[in-house]
């Protein structure tokens, strides 16, 4: 993955919400192949004390091990629908070796651990492959309404921290099916994304959440923001989506992603992140109005 190969700017509108038309290794913790994810939430009674501990801060990135990024491409996958963006994004670390490096604390994530494959792990987590200079956002939990901001402030200011240059957040709108397209914005000429094969440039558009909050903080930064985003599922994985998203960034970076995995294996996928499609199901209310 190269520097520089997200186009440059979009000038968007932002209407009310509406409906979608039609390898050099690191010396950090090895990235775990995804699949296999189990869910253990902590009960309501130790959640408040939890979110009332004054040692637990707003929203840190806490680094435990070090990586050598200097102004990298972020990839981000948050929980949205289909889980395209935890799918496309983790499947894209493990199949180019990412390592982990750093994960998100913050008072407003409910207090939760995964487990991939055996491998104990945050559910906010930061990656680093330091061959391309990439780093990759994966998290797989439901984020409240009310931490967004301060999670989003925590985020851009580690992102600044490492001079970030470029932003894509990859992520799902919900839909009866997927259409096997994927659809692209950013800050500055999206042209010649309009012109790869299978990616639609996305004239009007409102993407809600951390991914909009994301977004928006690279319209006050010096860093470039786009999205890759694809009609998925609302109601479970939707591995097909993203795979579709993986391709797309094949396309627009030049890497050499095998998606087909995600094909693959879509019955397994489903069922191992069926109780986490559950858990977006109950709380997509602000996603409800994303369109493109």
């Amino acid at each position: 993955m190269t520097r520089g190969l997200i186009p440059r700017r979009l000038a968007t509108d932002t209407p009310p919400p509406t409906s979608l038309p039609p390898p050099t290794q690191s010396s950090a913790r090895p990235a775990p192949a995804s699949s296999a994810l189990i869910a253990i939430s902590i009960g309501p009674a130790r959640r408040a004390a939890a979110v009332r501990h004054s040692t637990t801060p707003s929203a840190e990135v806490r680094e435990f091990s070090p990586a050598r990024l200097d102004g990298p491409t972020v990839l981000a996958g948050f929980v949205g629908a289909g889980l395209v963006g935890p799918l496309a994004v983790g499947h894209i670390v493990s199949s180019m070796g990412f390592s982990e490096f750093a994960c998100m604390r913050s008072r407003h994530i409910p207090p939760a651990a995964v487990f991939l494959r055996g491998h104990l792990q945050h559910p906010f987590r930061l990656y680093a492959h330091e061959a391309s200079n990439t780093c990759a956002i994966v998290c797989e939990i439901t984020l409240p309404v009310e931490g967004i901001h301060d999670i989003v402030s925590a985020t851009f200011e580690w992102l600044s921290s490492r001079g970030a240059s470029e932003l894509v957040v990859l992520d799902g709108i919900a839909g009866d099916s997927h259409d096997g397209r994927a659809y692209y914005a950013a800050e500055r000429d999206t042209h010649h994304a309009d012109a790869v094969p299978g990616i639609s440039m996305i004239s009007r558009g409102y993407i809600a959440g951390i991914s909009g909050g994301l977004l928006d903080e690279c319209l006050l930064h010096d860093v470039r923001g786009s999205a890759l985003l694809v009609r998925a599922n609302s109601e479970a994985a939707d591995p097909a989506a993203a795979a579709t998203l993986v391709n797309a960034v094949n396309s627009l970076h030049g890497t050499s992603v095998d998606a087909s995995p995600l094909l693959k294996d879509a019955g397994a996928i489903e069922d191992t992140y069926s109780e986490l499609s559950r858990r977006y199901a109950r709380h997509r209310g602000e996603a409800r109005g994303m369109y493109m």
